[in-house]
């Protein structure tokens, strides 16, 4: 097994699990690749398996377990890195959420041992690919956002499913989710919590005008077409909170599923309502916490 190490340099916290999981690869006499931009980070560890890459690209490229460290934001940044490579992927959180680096930083050596041991679970996540008006091809395992470039007015964004007229919105913007991104910007908007491995899309407005206008959730085989209409609107498109250089002017956007997944690697008796619990205080009712009097 070879390992890459994959962190934000500029988010300290995630210095000691960066140094607990070097450690454990000098241990267990495993090659471990780490960029150059780490070093310090790492308190310039030097052994002769560790190896540093002039670049993070590398550092996957020469690895086949790809361990994350940071928040959820790292996560999305490696899982584009990795793409359609197949190379699993370990998070560990040392953010604030962590609903896809899932293990804490307190049990890094134990989830380590797992993963060598071959004692884990492959969650495969879907991905959705949108073309542009170009003919570039963006991709997203949370979502692909449709934003207004104003703070002042709305937009109106034209859908079709399969070729069939889904709806015109006149909205803030519009979101299509996959089911791993449904936590995120979909949920803040009003979407649905979709369990991950459901083979669906989500297609949420943000802040409609309109109060019968709600979330759809579409089979994940289905072509969206997702188009402003009127065509000279200023419109952002961000895909997992990337802002892509492209002309906005008459923005259209063809949408589906991406014929690979990203592979996350999830601890033995890991649940995802666990998760939703202790993430989201999902179905906490805070009356029973209070004192009786």
């Amino acid at each position: 097994m070879k390992i890459c190490i994959i962190a934000n340099p500029s988010k300290y916290a995630v210095r000691d699990a960066l140094v607990v999981t070097l450690q454990w690869c000098i241990e267990k006499e495993i090659e471990v690749f780490i960029a150059q931009q780490l070093a310090g980070l790492a308190e310039n560890m030097t052994h002769n398996h560790i190896t540093y890459t002039g670049s993070e690209q590398e550092a996957i490229e020469r690895a086949n377990v790809i361990v994350a460290v940071g928040g959820d934001g790292t996560m999305l940044h490696t899982a584009t890195m990795v793409g359609s490579s197949g190379k699993q992927i370990l998070g560990i959180n040392s953010g604030k959420m962590g609903f896809l680096a899932s293990v804490k930083s307190d049990d890094v050596t134990q989830a380590l041992n797992h993963v060598l041991e071959g004692n884990f679970v492959t969650d495969r996540r879907c991905v959705l690919q949108a073309t542009d008006q170009n003919g570039r091809i963006h991709y997203a395992l949370n979502e692909f956002v449709f934003l207004k470039h104003s703070s002042v007015s709305m937009i109106t964004l034209s859908a079709w499913c399969d070729g069939l007229f889904i709806n015109r919105y006149w909205a803030d913007g519009l979101i299509v989710s996959t089911p791993t991104g449904s936590t995120a910007y979909n949920l803040s908007a009003g979407g649905p919590i979709v369990y991950p491995g459901t083979d669906v899309m989500i297609l949420t407005p943000i802040s409609p005008h309109m109060l019968t206008t709600r979330p759809l959730v579409l089979p994940a085989k289905s072509n969206i077409r997702i188009a402003s209409d009127p065509a000279d609107q200023q419109i952002l498109f961000s895909n997992d909170g990337q802002i892509p250089d492209i002309n906005s002017d008459a923005m259209a956007m063809e949408i589906r599923r991406s014929d690979y997944t990203i592979d996350l690697i999830h601890m033995p008796g890991q649940s995802y309502f666990e998760t939703l619990r202790e993430k989201l205080m999902w179905g906490i009712d805070l009356r029973e916490q209070r004192p009786r009097t």
